[in-house]
C-alpha cells in the first residue's frame, strides 16, 4: 500500500490537500497531511522559536512514528525545504521525493537566498510592520494565481502567519538523500516565479530525475486537484 505524506508551503497547513486526498486514497492509499507547527490548527504553538528545524522534525517524527516505509514524499513550495532536511535524516523510508513548486535548497542555503535579497527584504518589512519583526503575515490568494473568488475566499480565511525564521535558517545538508532512487519536480507553469522555474530547469534530464509541467498556477492542490493526484498517482 502506498502511502504519501504530503507537505504544505507557506501560511497553508494540511486542510490545502482536501481536494486531492480522496483522489490519492480511492485505490487504497494512505495519505498523510499534517499541519507544520504554528500552523492551520496548530496555530497556537507559534512562537520566535519556531524555524526550519522545527519542521523538519514535525515530518520526521510523523514518518517515525506512523512507522511509514516506502512513502512518496512531497513538498509544496516553502515545503521543498522541509522534506529536504526530512530525506536527508530518513532516505531510507522514502520511495519517491516530490517537489511540488517548491524550493529544492543546496548545502547551507536557507529560503531567503533562493527568494534573493529583493523579495526577502519586502518579507521582512511585512514581520516588521505587521508582525512584531519576527512573524510573517500571510500573502493573498490572487498573488499566487488563484483566479477563483471562492477558492480566493476559502485560502484567504485559513492561512495563518508564519515565523519569519522559517526563512531565514539555513538547511545543512548532508548528502544522504542522494540515495532516494527518484526524485521529481512538479513545475507549475502559470506561476513564473523565477526560483521555481530554476529549480525545475536546473533538474530536468538529471540521472534519478523526472520533471514534470503542469498548466496549473501555484494553490494546484485547491484548484486542479485530479491533475495533482493523477501526476503523484503516476510518480508513485
Amino acid at each position: 500500500m502506498t502511502a504519501f505524506v504530503l507537505v504544505h508551503g507557506s501560511w497553508h497547513g494540511g486542510w490545502c490537500w482536501q481536494r486531492v486526498v480522496p483522489l490519492l486514497a480511492r485505490d487504497g492509499a494512505r495519505v498523510h497531511t499534517p499541519s507544520l507547527t504554528g500552523h492551520a490548527e496548530r496555530h497556537h504553538l507559534i512562537s520566535p522559536l519556531v524555524n526550519l528545524s522545527t519542521h523538519v522534525a514535525d515530518i520526521a517524527n510523523l514518518i517515525e512514528w506512523e512507522d511509514l516505509t516506502d512513502i512518496v514524499l512531497c513538498g509544496h513550495s516553502y515545503g521543498g525545504m522541509v522534506v529536504s532536511g526530512v530525506a536527508d535524516r530518513l532516505p531510507g523510508r522514502i520511495r519517491t521525493l516530490v517537489y511540488l513548486d517548491a524550493h529544492v535548497p543546496e548545502d547551507g542555503q536557507s529560503a531567503a537566498d533562493i527568494i534573493g535579497p529583493e523579495v526577502h527584504g519586502r518579507l521582512r518589512g511585512r514581520a516588521e510592520q505587521e508582525g512584531f519583526g519576527w512573524l510573517l503575515p500571510p500573502t493573498k490568494a490572487d498573488f499566487f494565481g488563484t483566479r477563483d473568488q471562492a477558492d480566493q475566499d476559502w485560502i484567504n480565511r485559513r492561512c495563518t502567519p508564519m515565523p519569519l525564521a522559517c526563512y531565514e535558517e539555513r538547511l545543512a545538508r548532508n548528502g544522504a538523500a542522494d540515495a532516494i532512487p527518484h526524485k521529481a519536480y512538479i513545475r507549475l507553469s502559470e506561476h513564473r516565479r523565477p526560483y521555481f522555474i530554476d529549480a525545475a530547469d536546473r533538474h530536468r534530464g538529471r540521472p534519478g530525475w523526472t520533471v514534470i509541467d503542469l498548466p496549473a498556477a501555484h494553490n494546484v492542490m485547491i484548484t486542479h486537484p485530479a491533475m495533482l493526484a493523477d501526476a503523484l498517482l503516476a510518480l508513485a
